[in-house]
């Protein structure tokens, strides 16, 4: 029997929406974590100036997207707050990012989509006192009037053939693909390539790391597609309607050839076989819309799925890819009261710090209603509404912020429980499972809507 349990270690204060989290996969930098972050400033939020333009005319100026990029170091030695904050950078909205899992001319890099419709890349320097800093390396701007929504890098898996060109696809608010190269010898961005690939918004791009010339894109038109990047027409390998709403989430598998997970505002995973995309062999409801999906570093079967007003889950995915067949197992979830989650990613770090005592119980802290000034209902052609990122409806929701500071609650827990949430000051048992077992520690790490915080989780399994 699989036992599982875990802790919330720390919650960050990210002050804008947290909704992109990504630990450095590389050798000796893993210790590092990466979060991006969002905010609507309406014209209302400026300081008006009576010299420069009236207060009509700033009611009528667009609403600006800024955001804020952190890096914080992991510190095992300091239980009570392991992530410090060692840079912050004022910039555009960050939309997605992801590290580049081999170094490129001696480079560690970050890619970066940018709500200013940009794809930019950074790179690692160390200081003399062994801090680390992320400084900007190149700019390419995918077109006019855009956002950068998502950007995937060629290099996803290990054991990748060092004469392998680097490349990057992107997808932006257009349904535009781009297609990007990296220099080797002076690290820098290239246009290849650009086409169109969606009716509306381009949520999602991503490799097949195995096979780098197809790319895959989910768009917010309902459609999965394929794409070789070798043929000049840019006719799709394939167009899948089986996902019933937009498609924001495609992770390809580093561990095993033709495996595919994608996900999507229908708040469906499915695990696809890449070389016949006719229908999913797995389909798993995780009641929340898929936003992100991330396969484990050293384990092929299980994935991580951030799925907004569903929280995260934990999938086990080894009995659906064994049969090619069925559903997946939530190992554990966390589904946190009236916020989203949007980023969520697994460390890459072996932990060797004993487990904290767990907490008796849930403690609920409502301190406050911030507008929800990052979604609006966006209606899918054919669907019910849904909730959406990076669009300003007419409306300003409010919801409650909550901060819990309890283990995290495995799915057979949630069902021995009277209600979905622990009532507050009902203990919180550990798992009998692991008593005396040998366990596997992971870290991970999700950022939550409304809470404008970044999280940081120990999850352990027998």
């Amino acid at each position: 029997m699989v036992g599982t349990r875990g802790w919330l270690l720390q919650t960050v204060d990210t002050e804008y929406t947290a909704d992109s989290v990504e630990w450095c996969p590389l050798e000796g930098c893993r210790h590092l974590l990466a979060c991006g972050t969002y905010h609507l400033r309406k014209p209302a939020d400026k300081p008006r100036d009576p010299e420069s333009k009236s207060g009509a005319e700033l009611d009528g100026e667009p609403p600006v997207r800024v955001g804020r990029l952190y890096l914080y170091s992991l510190r095992e030695d300091s239980p009570a707050s392991p992530l410090l904050e060692v840079q912050r950078r004022d910039m555009a909205a960050v939309l997605d990012m992801k590290w580049c899992h081999t170094p490129v001319a001696g480079h560690t890099l970050l890619g970066l989509a940018d709500a200013g419709g940009s794809v930019q890349l950074f790179t690692l320097v160390a200081s003399e006192k062994n801090a680390h800093a992320l400084q900007p390396l190149s700019s390419l701007a995918l077109g006019e009037q855009c956002l950068a929504l998502s950007l995937d890098w060629s290099t996803g898996k290990t054991g990748r053939a060092s004469g392998q060109p680097v490349k990057i696809i992107s997808s932006d608010s257009q349904g535009q693909l781009h297609l990007l190269a990296v220099n080797k010898e002076r690290p820098g961005l290239q246009a290849v390539d650009t086409w169109q690939a969606h009716h509306f918004e381009a949520w999602i791009a991503a490799f097949n790391y195995w096979q780098t010339e197809t790319v895959y894109s989910g768009g917010d038109d309902g459609l999965l597609r394929g794409w070789d990047t070798r043929r000049p027409h840019h006719t799709p390998v394939f167009t899948s309607e089986r996902h019933s709403m937009g498609v924001c989430s495609i992770h390809s598998s580093p561990h095993r050839e033709h495996i595919l997970a994608t996900g999507s505002y229908d708040e469906h995973v499915l695990l696809w076989d890449a070389r016949c995309m006719q229908q999913p062999f797995a389909d798993t409801p995780v009641q929340g819309g898929v936003w992100r999906l991330k396969w484990h570093p050293s384990h092929p079967h299980l994935l991580l799925a951030a799925c907004m007003y569903g929280g995260f889950k934990v999938l086990n995915c080894q009995k659906a890819m064994e049969e090619k067949q069925g559903t997946c197992t939530v190992l554990a979830s966390h589904v946190p009261q009236n916020s989203l989650t949007y980023g969520a990613d697994w460390s890459w770090l072996s932990l060797h710090t004993p487990a904290p005592a767990p907490s008796a119980s849930f403690h609920h802290s409502d301190t406050g209603a911030r507008p929800a000034d990052l979604l609006h209902s966006l209606k899918a052609p054919g669907t019910s509404v849904v909730t959406s990122p990076y669009h300003v409806g007419d409306d300003d929701g409010e919801g409650l912020v909550s901060q819990t500071k309890s283990p995290l609650i495995t799915d057979e827990e949630r069902k021995g429980a009277s209600r979905p949430h622990i009532p507050v000051g009902k203990p919180c048992d550990r798992d009998p499972t692991l008593e005396g077992t040998n366990l596997d520690t992971n870290l991970l790490a999700t950022c939550l809507f409304y809470d404008h915080a970044l999280h940081l989780w120990r999850w352990e399994v027998s």
